[in-house]
């Protein structure tokens, strides 16, 4: 008997050419409908016109919530209906108590794309990328597509092509609008409507760090390993050696694994733990909500998780990093002939840990904490990457707002003619 294996890339381009046809057929089933009633309501709108969604917010993890809750509150005070549509069926948005946002938890996987897929919106707000690429297809019922960055860093650090088919995406410094740009003239690609809005999610946090009265009671410095995932993340390059030579130390240590490696690294994570359980100086982190473990540790070490720039940007504190040796096939910043952003950035906000100077990750450590330099260089860096500080989330419900009426404007000349 012949078993049949289909890879995950073939599945994906099958699944897409599944959902092609299911939606030209639903397509052509529904401008038969539409047609029907025109000819017996004298070609009124009305009811469709009522099941038109005016807003949606798409989140394909519960871990954006922390993205979107700023955004939420300030359209909730506005009174501006919202609905927000997640892949997470534990998703703190689905327990929200704002008056105006409608939580939903519409399947995960190819299951939230297929809905998705025949959404009636005005516009969809996601920074979810791949839009138009694979599983998620741009519906013919949504009238503008909006993509909000999750981290203060390098648009061009998405999967080759993630962003190109959003209409339009809110950003927070000059270099990413650079980089857009770029990316469009290469490709012939119209231009996107570009928004410098800054970055809502971290005005909350550093409000909060600012209202925060509370101390620290924990004796001795905390150091917080909070790596990426992946072939070139700190685990995977340095596996236990770098949990050991934190042992040697007398910092108290805090892990912090990359939500996706729970997901991709499972086994390897797992045997990690097992080797070095919580003690009385290591404890492991999953907190959905990583602003106590932030603001309890004194440095972080890291590779190129956008995590680094909440803990330098908004804490301002100091970290140790890994310069990953990055193929850049996969990504935008392959089409880019420049070092990206993120990089250069890692250069002013720490030290970099190398495979020379492993075995003195402890001198480097006090090093860090002890210079008065970087707190400079974090300023800098603060200015070239977010804009519009503790004003985040009021910009981008205005531009939403504003394009949400020019939208509903342009509908009802259109049923003029």
């Amino acid at each position: 008997m012949i078993k049949l294996y289909i890879d995950p890339g073939t599945g994906s381009m099958l699944f897409a050419i599944l959902i092609g046809a299911l939606g030209a057929g639903m397509f052509l089933f529904k401008n038969l409908l539409v047609k029907l009633r025109f000819l017996f309501t004298s070609g009124s709108k009305k009811q469709e016109e009522t099941s038109k969604l005016p807003l949606v917010i798409f989140s394909d993890d519960k871990r954006y919530w922390k993205n979107f809750e700023p955004i939420c509150r300030e359209l909730n005070e506005r009174e501006i209906d919202v609905t927000y549509m997640t892949a997470s069926d534990d998703d703190p948005a689905l327990n929200s108590n704002f008056e105006h946002l409608n939580s939903m938890f519409v399947g995960s996987g190819n299951k939230a794309f297929y809905k998705l897929n025949f959404l009636n919106a005005h516009i969809v707000l996601s920074t979810t990328p791949g839009l138009d690429v694979f599983q998620w297809k741009r519906s013919k019922k949504v009238d503008y597509y909006v993509h909000t960055l999750h981290a203060p860093s390098d648009v061009s650090m998405y999967h080759m092509f993630g962003i190109d088919y959003y209409d339009a995406i809110l950003l927070s410094a000059d270099y990413q609008i650079e980089q857009v740009r770029k990316m469009e003239e290469m490709r012939s690609l119209p231009a996107k409507e570009l928004v410098k809005v800054g970055l809502p999610y971290m005005d909350d946090m550093l409000a909060r760090l600012k209202n925060d009265k509370s101390t620290n009671n924990k004796d001795g410095k905390t150091v917080l390993l909070a790596p990426s995932w992946g072939k070139t993340a700190i685990f995977s390059r340095f596996g236990d050696k770098i949990i050991k030579q934190l042992l040697k130390t007398d910092y108290n240590i805090i892990i912090r694994p990359h939500p996706q490696s729970l997901k991709s690294e499972k086994e390897m994570i797992d045997k990690l733990m097992a080797q070095y359980p919580d003690s009385e100086r290591l404890s492991w982190n999953f907190d959905n909500d990583n602003y106590e473990v932030l603001k309890t540790a004194d440095i972080m070490i890291s590779d190129f998780s956008g995590v680094i720039f909440e803990f330098s940007l908004v804490y301002d504190k100091p970290i140790v990093y890994t310069s990953p040796d990055l193929d850049l096939s996969p990504y935008d910043a392959w089409w880019l002939d420049e070092e990206i952003w993120t990089l250069k950035a890692l250069r002013n906000l720490g030290v970099e840990l190398t495979e020379e100077n492993f075995g003195q990750i402890e001198t480097i450590i006090d090093d860090c904490l002890s210079d008065n330099s970087f707190a400079e260089k974090r300023k800098n860096v603060r200015q070239e990457t977010w804009c519009n500080i503790g004003e985040g989330a009021s910009l981008t419900a205005d531009y939403l707002v504003q394009k949400l009426d020019e939208l509903k404007g342009k509908e009802k000349i259109d049923d003029n003619n």
